[in-house]
């Protein structure tokens, strides 16, 4: 260094100087207005790739938004749905029974009906039955009653005292 300040010169130190501010007056022009441009225009680049992916990020958010939103929607109607099809169901199925059971009702009265029919044309043949066997029973009483003479005229007296007792 002592050798440095020894050996300086005053014209060597200007030319140094004026290439030195030379070089530094060409990078400003030529190389840095270059650069700074090239730096300024990635910067530029860089903050609307971002402002992009934000917006996109938010685009994504909302359409997840969206979706999920859409999903609860269609989750509330599958329900309202399964709701109204086990409604029906038990409504076709309620009907059903009614209408069978009306049904059976319907069956069970014709059926009664048969029976009182049938129990009523029973009872009319018997009474019939029993009318014809209590006439042949009279019939061959009074003809062994009436074979003799002193029994018809009791039979007669006993019939005429009835009838003049009831009128």
């Amino acid at each position: 260094m002592e050798k440095l300040i020894e050996e300086f010169s005053f014209g060597l130190f200007f030319w140094q100087s004026l290439i030195f501010v030379g070089l530094i007056f060409l990078l400003k022009k030529f190389a840095w207005k270059p650069i700074l441009n090239a730096v300024d225009e990635r910067e530029t680049s860089i903050k609307e790739a971002m402002s992009a992916a934000e917006e996109a990020q938010k685009k994504m958010q909302s359409q997840q938004a969206d979706n999920e939103k859409l999903l609860k929607e269609a989750r509330a109607e599958r329900e309202t749905l399964l709701k109204e099809a086990r409604k029906t169901s038990s409504e076709i199925v309620a009907l059903a029974k009614k209408e069978a059971k009306s049904e059976a009702e319907k069956v069970i009265q014709q059926a009664q009906e048969v029976i009182s029919n049938e129990k009523r044309a029973a009872l009319s043949e018997l009474k019939s039955e029993v009318a014809g066997v209590s006439l042949q029973i009279a019939e061959k009483l009074v003809k062994s009653e009436l074979d003799n003479k002193d029994k018809q005229m009791e039979l007669v007296e006993t019939l005429l005292k009835d009838f003049s007792s009831k009128a």
